[in-house]
């Protein structure tokens, strides 16, 4: 699996509200962590099963995370360095992780020792036709009206192939890989 990490704390790097809720108020964080039952109320679990099992996973009691947002999509947009993969469909998801551990959200040091740690973990698996990239963002943390800014990571897992059903299947692998690579972390942290 091709895993790779990068810091994105510039100006205009994406940034988290946790919670968040969408502008219009339509749409807002989920609680899964603590309520796994209200998992059926994202869109995007629904419409891709597989992705709900990471989810299931990633908010598990043997995680050190929580899930903040997530999508899924497919597309036959490729870039430059995905053509390694020899495929002409990618099928995509994000997952924004914070960790349930307030105390360890403002520290970049250990957001960043995740990644590096989750990627070394991912480089080691099986060469499949699948990626995950990890992203350090800045997060900003709202707690009884009292705001604090941290960190928090990005998760994409990508999978490749020659039409959108194989390329799922190589995604649904890569969210497996990603998932279980994040538990053994976890079990490792929480010792």
């Amino acid at each position: 699996m091709d895993a790779d990490f990068s810091i994105e704390l510039g100006r205009e790097d994406p940034v988290l509200d946790f919670p968040w809720k969408d502008p219009e108020r339509r749409l807002a964080y989920t609680d899964v962590k603590r309520h796994p039952e209200l998992l059926s109320r994202i869109e995007e679990a629904r419409q891709f099963p597989e992705l709900g099992d990471f989810l299931r996973v990633v908010n598990s009691a043997a995680s050190m995370f929580e899930s903040a947002k997530c999508d899924a999509w497919s597309t036959e947009e490729l870039s430059p360095e995905e053509d390694v993969f020899g495929a002409s469909c990618k099928f995509a998801s994000y997952v924004d992780l914070v960790f349930v551990r307030v105390e360890q959200r403002d520290s970049l040091a250990l957001h960043e020792l995740f990644a590096r740690r989750l990627v070394e973990l991912l480089r080691r698996t099986p060469e499949i036709a699948c990626s995950a990239e990890l992203c350090v963002r800045r997060a900003f943390y709202e707690d009884g009206g009292k705001v604090s800014e941290g960190c928090y990571c990005t998760v994409y897992v990508n999978g490749f192939g020659d039409d959108e059903a194989r390329a799922r299947l190589n995604w649904e692998i890569g969210l497996k890989l990603v998932g279980n690579a994040a538990l053994q972390l976890s079990a490792a942290a929480l010792k």
